[in-house]
């Protein structure tokens, strides 16, 4: 109840957002009319296509995204034409004609309607429909946790009920918006005598914002110049009605982990890691004690190919215990866990331990197998790896995390579970035990010595100042550009000086979309404020294949010894290829610094910003 009560005012707040300014004229065309037969029927058939839509995009992939595309351009269409029939009456004669089911209906058929005291239902419910099909809101807090969760969890009725609840709240903010707009209205109709030049008037309106709808303004003007941002609103909303919970939610003291797309949409009201929030964090075991039995172990169906074995079912998997590693290969947490993982693999492979590592994709080019198949070499991945890159697996665990550990025993029952870096002492001993268990003979009581190197050598919690920060407008915080992140348009940034820590921001010709900022022109910097012993960037080029040169610097100067390993002293390198780059390793004190990197070559693209 409370996340469908944090959709529905979610939705209210979008009429104070710029996104929902466009499909405005579209709504108050028809504010001279009565409420109940006309703005009403309007407003539900805009909320029920946008519902509708939502879904498609949240669990129907790419295809459904070019449906809606389609229905946009001729929604737009429709809008026009019902625009020029407000505008020019002697065209909508002649027009209307051939096109009785289109725009005409829409306008002087519906007025026609009510003047023989017929209804406008039918007529207003279509203009809503289209004005659905148009309306395209901001992916706020709200929004974002229901879409991205939508994409993890699949397809369900939960997800659609939600997006009703959001269409609902922004149809009852823009209802009590039509409701004072009418009054407003009738009130100019009668002391100014002027109903044909308000008629014409809401027509030019409507093909004005037809006009800037088809030209990406809604997207990129409305937003600059808009002074009202619901992302605080949003987000305080999700704190205070879902709070974090730390004692159940938190790894252990100096571990960190990644939550999945849906959580950190909603960060910080991040949910537990199992189905229905069944699985929770629990104390550790002692070396010795009992593990309890937390559930049977699900199927591992559904993967689109595995890596280093064929498919793997539970059948063939009993009388093994196992270990299922939910990782991303972009995903730095992930990455100092896997030189254990490995480890732990090669070790007891011989004593019945089976390691399966399912890769669960963060951002689209993690989904191209090609990608995959080359980290997993690159890590030196010797045991299976299930791509999951559509989430059954995952959705299958309830999982919520990377890195994630699930521990199961050789009857297939899960007995442990570990979220995050760290603890790897305790995860061998519950190997050593479950292996005891299932009958293994001479099981070593030793633990592994990992010697890892570069971005898979652990973090220096003590001195991590600055969060994990991603660079596309749909997780992005701290941005401190001048005028705000522009939405899927070009722009041209300019960097503010100085940073606060953790502020970041962009200089030169970028085009920020929802997972990741595009560099158009060559020379394009990005800077940032931070406090940690190394800084690691999501990078990648545009065109793959393709080589972008940088060089970067740490307070203005090149890095020196302080270069990371994808970079030299003089601060230079080279994306090769959509990875993990490590930039900078400090070798002295840690202290605030000034991180600046600057692109030679067009076509570089950032996604996030990681440190340890």
């Amino acid at each position: 109840m409370i996340l469908f009560l944090l959709a529905y005012l979610g939705g209210v707040l979008t009429i104070v957002s710029p996104c929902i300014l466009p499909i405005l004229p579209f709504v108050f065309a028809r504010a001279d009319k009565p409420f109940v037969r006309s703005g009403l029927p309007m407003l539900a058939g805009m909320a029920v296509t946008f519902a509708l839509i939502a879904t498609l995009a949240a669990v129907g992939g790419g295809w459904a995204v070019r449906v809606n595309q389609y229905g946009r351009w001729a929604a737009l269409a429709l809008m026009a034409f019902f625009g020029l029939t407000l505008l020019i009456p002697s065209l909508a004669d002649r027009l209307t004609r051939p096109l009785v089911a289109l725009g005409g209906q829409l306008s002087q058929r519906a007025d026609a309607q009510e003047a023989a005291g017929g209804s406008t239902v039918l007529a207003s419910a279509l203009l809503g429909v289209a004005t659905g099909l148009l309306w395209a809101p901001c992916a706020g807090p709200v929004l974002g946790l229901i879409l991205t969760g939508a994409a993890l969890q699949g397809a369900n009725a939960q997800t659609t009920l939600l997006l009703v609840a959001f269409a609902a709240g922004a149809a009852t903010s823009l209802g009590l918006a039509l409701l004072v707009g009418g009054k407003v209205y009738a009130v100019m109709k009668r002391s100014l005598g002027a109903s044909e030049w308000i008629r014409r008037g809401a027509g030019a309106v409507i093909l004005v914002a037809v006009a800037a709808i088809a030209l990406g303004v809604d997207t990129g003007f409305l937003t600059r110049v808009s002074q009202t941002s619901t992302a605080a609103l949003e987000q305080g909303l999700v704190n205070r009605l879902h709070p974090q919970r730390e004692s159940v939610l938190l790894p252990a003291s100096g571990d960190a982990m990644s939550g999945s797309p849906a959580m950190m949409a909603a960060n910080p009201a991040m949910m537990s890691g199992a189905p229905g929030g069944a699985m929770m964090m629990r104390a550790k075991p002692g070396q010795g004690e009992a593990l309890p039995v937390e559930g049977a172990a699900p199927p591992l169906d559904g993967a689109v190919t595995w890596l280093n074995s064929p498919p793997l079912t539970k059948a063939q998997l009993k009388g093994k215990v196992v270990i299922v590693d939910f990782w991303t290969y972009s995903c730095i947490n992930c990455l100092r866990s896997i030189p254990y993982v490995r480890a732990w693999a090669e070790k007891y492979k011989d004593q019945g331990l089976v390691v399966i590592g399912v890769h669960a994709p963060e951002f689209a080019f993690e989904k191209d197998v090609k990608n995959v198949r080359k980290a997993v070499a690159d890590l030196k991945i010797g045991y299976p790896v299930a791509v999951d890159n559509n989430y059954a697996i995952w959705r299958a665990f309830g999982n919520q995390y990377w890195p994630a550990h699930y521990f199961i025993d050789a009857q297939g029952r899960v007995r442990h579970h570990h979220f995050g870096e760290g603890d790897y002492d305790q995860s061998e001993r519950v190997i050593q035990q479950l292996l005891a268990e299932a009958g293994r003979a001479g099981v070593e009581g030793g633990l592994v010595a990992v010697k890892a190197t570069g971005a898979q050598a652990p973090s220096n919690g003590k001195d991590v100042g600055s969060p994990e920060t991603y660079v596309g407008y749909g997780r992005a915080e701290n941005f401190a550009s001048a005028g705000g992140a522009v939405r899927d348009a070009r722009h041209v940034y300019a960097l503010a000086e100085p940073l606060k820590l953790n502020a970041w921001g962009l200089a030169g010709d970028w085009t920020i979309g929802a997972e990741q900022a595009g560099l158009n022109v060559a020379g394009g910097k990005i800077a940032y404020r931070f406090h940690a012993r190394d800084l690691h960037l999501v990078l990648g080029p545009a065109a793959n294949g393709a080589r972008v040169r940088f060089q970067m610097t740490l307070d203005g100067k090149p890095p020196g010894a302080d270069h990371g390993m994808d970079t030299d002293a003089a601060g230079n390198g080279v994306i090769t290829g959509q990875r993990l780059y490590q930039l900078v390793r400090q070798k002295g004190a840690i202290d605030d610094r000034t991180f600046e990197i600057r692109f030679l070559d067009a076509g570089a693209q950032a996604y996030a910003f990681t440190f340890g």
